[in-house]
């Protein structure tokens, strides 16, 4: 046996792997709030929709803009989200209403064009470099989750913010009447039209919250990244990874999903090379663990739809 096999462990500091856990956490909540949107569109309106990941780029910049004007991180989300709105009613009003009814092929061509004209007026209002947020006194430390154990305070807020957001799509979704509509829309929007309902205006409605809601995460990850040029290009498909295990249009399999990928992104880039160096040497582990890693989300993905192509929540048919 290799004497690297006798001498790896894999370290099991519980205090570690709680940070780690909770890093997963945040990244599931963002992914959510993200992946929540891009299923209500693509649920409701069967529409494929590759420039969602413009709207969370578009809320960081705009909310970034209005906390160094304002000189306030709240007032610079606060109103940053009706900007963000009215920016998202006018992209359906002018290129996605066209598309309900044409191919997926063609909402691939639209939406891809929407992203290259998002990215070239950032470009033109914002520069090419980006933006660091600044975080208030009161955001910008630490608290003491349990004996011993800190965590950055706004890294626990995104994750109460996104739990509460969670909370809200619940009871919208299933005990209101917009969110009747909404199944209903998913289920048959022909009956629903006929039944009176305005069809378009439901479909805007939809659409703006999933502008809203991709806007948040990007106004809540700035800060901890930047506000960049392309940003929403890097998290768009890990959102489409989300919808696909969750099942299309449905929140419940969103939100299981975007917990599930961001745990297993996160635990898997701090631990699969001390789980690899059991059994092979640490260079080959150390060069194996990020690409594999970086895989396992796809890899998951692709086992799920092995077994339930239809994703792990598929919305019930009403």
């Amino acid at each position: 046996m290799p004497p690297f096999i006798q001498t790896a462990k894999i370290p099991m500091d519980l205090t570690l792997l709680t940070i780690q856990f909770m890093n997963g956490l945040q990244l599931g909540v963002l992914l959510f709030m993200l992946a929540a949107g891009l299923s209500l569109t693509f649920g409701i309106m069967d529409l494929v929709n590759l420039a969602h990941g413009s709207f969370y780029m578009a809320g960081a910049f705009i909310s970034a803009s209005i906390i160094f004007w304002t000189g306030s991180f709240v007032w610079g989300v606060l109103l940053a989200i009706p900007l963000v709105g009215l920016l998202g009613l006018v992209t359906e009003f002018l290129v996605i209403r066209h598309l309900y009814s044409r191919s997926h092929l063609d909402h691939v061509l639209a939406t891809f064009g929407i992203i290259l004209v998002f990215d070239s007026l950032v470009h033109i209002f914002w520069g090419s470099n980006g933006i660091s947020v600044p975080l208030p006194v009161w955001l910008d430390g630490q608290v003491e989750i349990f004996t011993g154990m800190v965590f950055p305070t706004f890294r626990l807020v995104i994750i109460i913010t996104g739990l509460l957001m969670a909370v809200g799509l619940y009871i919208l979704v299933n005990h209101t009447r917009l969110g009747m509509l909404i199944r209903a829309g998913a289920s048959d929007r022909t009956m629903v039209s006929a039944l009176g309902i305005n069809i378009q205006l439901l479909f805007a409605m939809v659409f703006t919250l999933g502008a809203v809601l991709a806007a948040i995460a990007g106004m809540l990850i700035a800060p901890i990244t930047e506000a960049s040029i392309g940003m929403g290009g890097q998290i768009i498909i890990t959102a489409f990874v989300v919808v696909v295990i969750g099942g299309v249009g449905s929140m419940k399999g969103a939100f299981v999903a975007a917990m599930l990928v961001g745990l297993i992104d996160t635990l898997g880039r701090s631990y699969l090379d001390d789980l690899f160096k059991l059994v092979m040497s640490p260079g080959a582990a150390e060069t194996a663990a990020p690409a594999i890693s970086a895989m396992a989300i796809y890899i998951l993905m692709a086992a799920i739809l092995a077994v339930r192509p239809q994703g792990l929540f598929p919305p019930k048919v009403r």
